[in-house]
């Protein structure tokens, strides 16, 4: 009978080592949207402020988090700064610091777009009965803009936990890795085993992401009702 490769999933602890794998992806991609969300609705703010030295500023960080990939960026983090400076920065942290970077300028796009989109009355408003800028944000902007913004910051995790896959190239053992890992080790005798590793890897992407996105659905819901 063929060797179809599928074996390969559950000889010794090969699964374990996908999920051990899984977990660590998980564990870079959320750490750093975590920040990314906190972070991002500030930024965002700031990319409002008519100082057009400061939205100057906003605008160079976010156009340079966009144009230059995130590769590269995790290259001159953990093999660049690192290395030249002689920072303790470990793969790990240095994976985290770049997705915090990048996600923290898109979530800032996405606050600002929606902030931006709110009527002017909402302002004006809030000035008359004499809000300070704090409460206008804390009590009147932010809470309306949120619902606008969820669409936007759902795609953006998923973007960043699929995009976490790019870690492997700064050595570290993530799900991705596990794969090809079991694959090499494989290759002799189940020739297919990377139809199944990969299956299988794919099919734990879609499980880590569509809770978020079935999250995203139901609060849509929510606040439409």
């Amino acid at each position: 009978m063929r060797d179809l490769g599928i074996r390969v999933l559950i000889e010794g602890v090969n699964l374990q080592r996908l999920l051990l794998g899984l977990a660590v992806t998980a564990r870079i991609a959320f750490i750093a949207v975590a920040f990314s969300m906190v972070l991002g609705v500030p930024f965002g703010i700031l990319m409002t402020r008519r100082n057009a030295a400061l939205r100057f500023l906003c605008r160079f960080y976010l156009e340079a988090m966009r144009i230059i990939p995130v590769l590269v960026w995790l290259f001159i983090f953990y093999f660049g700064l690192a290395r030249n400076f002689h920072i303790n920065l470990s793969a790990a942290a240095a994976a985290v610091l770049v997705f915090t970077l990048w996600g923290t300028a898109e979530m800032g796009d996405i606050v600002r777009g929606a902030v931006t989109s709110l009527h002017r009355h909402q302002y004006e408003s809030a000035h008359a009965l004499g809000l300070s800028e704090v409460q206008l944000y804390l009590y009147v902007i932010i809470p309306q803009a949120a619902r606008r913004l969820v669409p936007g910051a759902i795609n953006l995790t998923t973007r960043m936990i699929k995009t976490t896959s790019l870690v492997v190239l700064i050595g570290i053992v993530e799900m991705l890795k596990v794969g090809q890992q079991i694959i090499e080790s494989n290759f002799l005798k189940s020739p297919t085993a990377a139809f199944w590793v990969y299956g299988l890897i794919f099919f734990l992407y879609f499980i880590l992401c569509m809770p978020v996105s079935r999250l995203s659905k139901r609060l849509e819901r929510r606040w439409q009702s």
